[in-house]
């Protein structure tokens, strides 16, 4: 009696695992992409990821289910998803998205501060409050998350002990940030978008 290659030792044992493996790392990375854009109000995205993420999941544990008598499944499977958390995370962390609010406690150079924030093109503000022994000066700014190591450079340049809070904002009205560079990966969207803009 013949099987197909799909019933032979090499595709049980090595590749459905990799295949439940790297099925797993995508559908953890599209459902941390999916938290990340949920929580940054996308809301027209984040529903096409979730039907994605739910498909690639049920295709691997429905081979799982079939194949019971294979614990090397269960491994490729618990793997893909320690897996697809790093990779998720590192994808977040490299699209750099949202909007971030940058609090500093100044103790000196509060105004050098603002003024060199301002003249790299970030909005800054400055009031004056009473810390626990003196007067300090606290400076908001709300910048992009993909300009922060830019903002905390020009503060710690001035200030290397200076004393920040960062906090997630989820949205923002007006304000001032830094003009858009162009995307190097859609050149045709920006090329639209200011041949528009110059109508």
């Amino acid at each position: 009696m013949e099987h197909s290659f799909f019933d032979s030792t090499l595709f049980s044992y090595i590749l459905m695992p990799i295949l439940i493996f790297l099925a797993r790392i995508c559908d953890v990375s599209i459902g941390t992409m999916r938290i990340i854009f949920v929580s940054k109000g996308k809301r027209n995205i984040a529903p096409i990821l979730g039907f994605f993420e739910v498909l690639i999941w049920i295709t691997a544990i429905s081979k799982i289910m079939e194949n019971l008598d294979h614990y090397i499944n269960f491994i490729a499977y618990a793997a893909g998803f320690a897996t697809g958390n790093f990779v998720g995370m590192i994808i977040e962390e490299k699209l750099a998205m949202g909007i971030l609010m940058v609090r500093v406690f100044a103790y000196e150079k509060g105004n050098e501060m603002v003024q060199n924030l301002n003249e790299q093109g970030f909005g800054a503000t400055v009031v004056e409050a009473h810390g626990a022994r003196e007067k300090i000066d606290l400076i908001y700014s709300i910048v992009k998350r993909n300009e922060l190591s830019h903002v905390l450079s020009i503060i710690t340049n001035l200030n290397p002990k200076a004393f920040y809070t960062i906090e997630d904002v989820k949205s923002v009205n007006e304000g001032i940030f830094t003009p858009k560079k162009p995307n190097s990966i859609f050149p045709f969207s920006y090329v639209l978008r200011n041949w528009r803009g110059g109508k």
